[in-house]
C-alpha cells in the first residue's frame, strides 16, 4: 500500500507541475487579436524550441515505445530504425519545400493550400479524409494503446475504461480549453521528461546487462550476437519476413514519412504556428536531428532484451492462451508439436494468469505473441524505485496526452476552418465575432470527439485484428494525399479533376494491395505502386487537360502573415543531418558483421 502511495504521489506531482508550468508560460506569451488564429495556430507566436518539442512529442507515444521495441525484439535486428532515420529525411523536405509554401500563403491548415492550387472541392475532400482518419483511427487507438501500456507496465488493477477516461479528460482540457499554444508548450515540457526518462531506460538496461557496469553491457551488445545490430535485412531471427525489408526503404517507406511529416495536419500544425519561417525551419530541423536519437529509446531496449531472455518476465493471460490454442486447433495452422505440448502443459499447471521469463515465453511462438510486452518487462526490471516508477508513468502519460490533444486540436481545426466557418460567415458582420464563434464551435466539436473516442476505445480490446486493420485504413487516404500535395507544389499544370481521379485510383489500388493482393509482396511496395498510379494520373491530366494561364495566375495572395526570411543555415544543417543518418546506418552495418 505504501509503495502504491509513493508511485501515485510522484506521478501526481510531476503531472500537476507540467499543467501549472504550461499555464504560467502561456499566460506570459503574446496573444493574437484574432481568436481563430490564437486558438488554432497559437497566434503564430511559437519559437523554435516549442515547435521542435511539440513535433517530437506529437509523434512519440506508447505506440512507438511499446510497438517499435516489440518489433525489434521480434525481428532480432535493427531494421526498425528506418521509421526514425527516414523521418529525418522527410522533415528536411518539410523545412525546405513544404513549410515555405504553407507559411507564405498564411494557411492555418495544410489543406488550405489545395484550394489555392486546385479548387475548394479538392480541399474539402482531403480534409474529410483527414477527419475520417482522426475519428476512426487515431483518437480511439491513442487512448486504447496508451491506457493498455500503462496498465501492462505498472500492473494497475482498475478497469481499462478508467484509464481511458482519465487520459482522455486531461488531454481534452489542454486541447479544447487551451488551444494550440497550450498543447505545444505542454508537449515541450513533457518532451524534456520523455527524453530524460526514455534515455534512462537503455542506460539502466545496459547496466543490468553488464552486472552493474554500463561498459560491460555495451561490450556484450557489440561483441555477442552482433547480427542483432544490423539495420538492413529481409528475414527476421526465425527466418520469416522482417517488419521492414531493406528494399522497402527505396519504395513505400519514404512516402509514408513524407505524408506524416509534410502533409498531416496533426504534425504540420505545430510548424504553422511558428513566429516566422526561420523559427519554423529551426524547429523542424532540430526535431529532425533528435529523430536520430530516437532509436536509443525506441529500438535499443528491444535489442538489449534479446540478451536478457532469462532475466525479463512477461504476464501470460490464461484465457487468451486457451482461446489461441482452441483457434489454432480448429484452423489447421501448423504449429510445432513442441510448442503446442508446452502450451498444453501450462494449462494444466495454472488456474489463473501467470508470469514466464522471456526465454520460456519464446517457446509459445506462433501460439501467442509477447512482443508488445517486451518494453513493459524491461521497465519493470530496471525501474525499481517507487518514486521513479511514478515519474516514468507521468512521462508516459505526457507522451499519450501529446498525441491525443494534438489530434483533437487538429481535428477541431479542420472541421471549423474547412467546413463550418464558410457556412456561417454571412451571419456575422463583425469578423472578430465570427472568429470567436468559430472557436467556441471548435471547442464543442473537440469535446464531442473526445467523448466519442473515450466511448469507443475500451471496445477495441474485443477486436483481435483491429490494429492491422487500422493501419491499412490509414494507407487508404495517405497514398493519394501525398501525390496531390507533391504535384501541387512542384507543378502548376495538373487540374482539379486530375487530383480527384488520383484520389479514386490511389485509394482503389491501395485497397486492392492491402485487402486482396497482400500475398503478392510487402505492403510497403504496394504503397509505392499506388503512389505511382496516383502520380501518373495527375501527370496524365496535366498533359491532356492542363490548367489555363488564367487559372494558374489565380487571385493574388495577401502578404504573408509572418517574416518569410529563411534560416540561413537551413541547407547546411540539412546536409549534416543526411550525412549523420547515412553514417549511422554504415556504422551499425559494420558493427553487425
Amino acid at each position: 500500500m505504501e509503495s502504491d502511495v509513493s508511485v501515485f504521489l510522484s506521478f501526481f506531482l510531476a503531472t500537476a507541475s507540467v499543467a501549472v508550468m504550461t499555464y504560467l508560460i502561456v499566460r506570459k506569451m503574446d496573444k493574437s487579436d484574432n481568436p481563430t488564429e490564437e486558438f488554432f495556430t497559437g497566434g503564430r507566436m511559437l519559437a523554435w524550441p516549442v515547435v521542435a518539442g511539440s513535433l517530437l512529442l506529437t509523434n512519440i507515444s506508447t505506440e512507438q515505445l511499446v510497438g517499435l521495441n516489440g518489433a525489434v525484439f521480434k525481428d532480432g535486428n535493427l531494421v526498425g530504425i528506418a521509421w526514425e532515420a527516414l523521418a529525418a529525411f522527410a522533415m528536411i523536405a518539410t523545412a525546405l519545400l513544404f513549410l515555405p509554401h504553407y507559411l507564405a500563403s498564411g494557411f492555418t491548415t495544410t489543406t488550405a493550400f489545395l484550394e489555392k492550387r486546385f479548387d475548394r472541392s479538392v480541399r474539402q475532400i482531403v480534409s474529410g479524409l483527414f477527419l475520417f482518419g482522426y475519428v476512426t483511427v487515431l483518437l480511439p487507438t491513442i487512448l486504447y494503446t496508451g491506457s493498455l501500456a500503462l496498465q501492462t507496465i505498472f500492473q494497475f488493477n482498475f478497469p481499462l475504461w478508467i484509464s481511458v477516461i482519465l487520459i482522455g479528460g486531461l488531454g481534452s482540457a489542454y486541447a479544447i480549453f487551451g488551444g494550440l499554444k497550450s498543447v505545444a508548450v505542454s508537449d515541450t515540457l513533457n518532451g524534456i521528461g520523455l527524453l530524460i526518462g526514455g534515455l534512462a531506460v537503455p542506460i539502466l538496461a545496459l547496466k543490468a546487462l553488464g552486472d552493474s557496469s554500463i561498459m560491460d553491457g555495451l561490450t556484450t551488445v557489440f561483441t555477442e550476437k552482433t547480427e542483432y545490430l544490423t539495420p538492413l535485412a529481409t528475414l527476421d531471427r526465425r527466418g520469416g519476413p522482417t517488419s521492414v525489408p531493406w528494399p522497402t526503404l527505396l519504395t513505400g517507406m519514404m512516402f509514408i514519412q513524407v505524408f506524416y511529416w509534410s502533409t498531416n495536419q496533426v504534425v504540420v500544425q505545430r510548424a504553422l504556428g511558428a513566429r516566422n519561417l526561420a523559427e519554423g525551419q529551426k524547429g523542424v530541423l532540430f526535431a529532425s536531428v533528435m529523430k536520430l536519437v530516437g532509436p536509443l529509446m525506441l529500438c535499443v531496449p528491444g535489442v538489449i532484451a534479446l540478451h536478457m531472455l532469462g532475466d525479463l518476465s512477461v504476464q501470460i493471460d490464461l484465457e487468451t492462451l486457451k482461446r489461441s490454442i482452441a483457434s489454432l486447433q480448429t484452423s489447421g495452422v501448423e504449429i510445432s508439436q513442441e510448442s503446442m505440448a508446452y502450451a498444453q502443459s501450462l494449462l494444466t499447471q495454472h488456474q489463473d494468469s501467470f508470469s514466464l521469463s522471456l526465454a520460456e515465453a519464446e517457446r509459445l511462438n506462433g501460439i501467442i505473441s509477447i512482443n508488445d510486452q517486451v518494453y513493459p518487462a524491461m521497465i519493470r526490471h530496471v525501474i525499481t524505485a517507487d518514486w521513479a516508477r511514478g515519474l516514468f508513468a507521468a512521462v508516459l502519460v505526457g507522451s499519450i496526452l501529446s498525441s491525443f490533444n494534438s489530434a483533437l486540436n487538429s481535428a477541431s481545426t479542420l472541421f471549423c476552418l474547412e467546413f463550418y466557418e464558410e457556412k456561417v460567415r454571412d451571419q456575422f458582420d463583425d469578423s472578430h465575432a465570427l472568429a470567436a464563434h468559430v472557436v467556441k464551435i471548435g471547442q464543442r466539436f473537440g469535446l464531442t470527439l473526445a467523448a466519442i473516442s473515450m466511448f469507443i476505445a475500451p471496445f477495441l480490446a474485443d477486436l483481435d485484428s483491429i490494429f492491422e486493420y487500422l493501419q491499412k485504413v490509414n494507407g487508404l487516404y495517405s497514398v493519394p494525399i501525398i501525390s496531390i500535395f507533391l504535384v501541387g507544389i512542384l507543378s502548376q499544370k495538373a487540374p482539379a479533376n486530375g487530383a480527384k481521379w488520383a484520389i479514386v485510383l490511389g485509394m482503389s489500388s491501395y485497397g486492392y494491395f492491402s485487402f486482396f493482393g497482400a500475398d503478392l509482396f510487402h505492403w510497403l511496395h504496394g504503397y509505392a505502386i499506388s503512389f505511382a498510379l496516383a502520380i501518373g494520373t495527375l501527370v496524365f491530366f496535366a498533359a491532356t487537360q492542363p490548367r489555363s494561364a488564367e487559372e494558374i495566375a489565380g487571385e493574388p495572395l495577401p502578404p504573408p502573415p509572418v517574416d518569410m526570411t529563411p534560416w540561413r543555415h537551413a541547407k547546411a544543417a540539412s546536409v549534416v543531418i543526411v550525412v549523420l543518418t547515412v553514417l549511422s546506418y554504415a556504422l551499425l552495418y559494420l558493427a553487425a558483421q
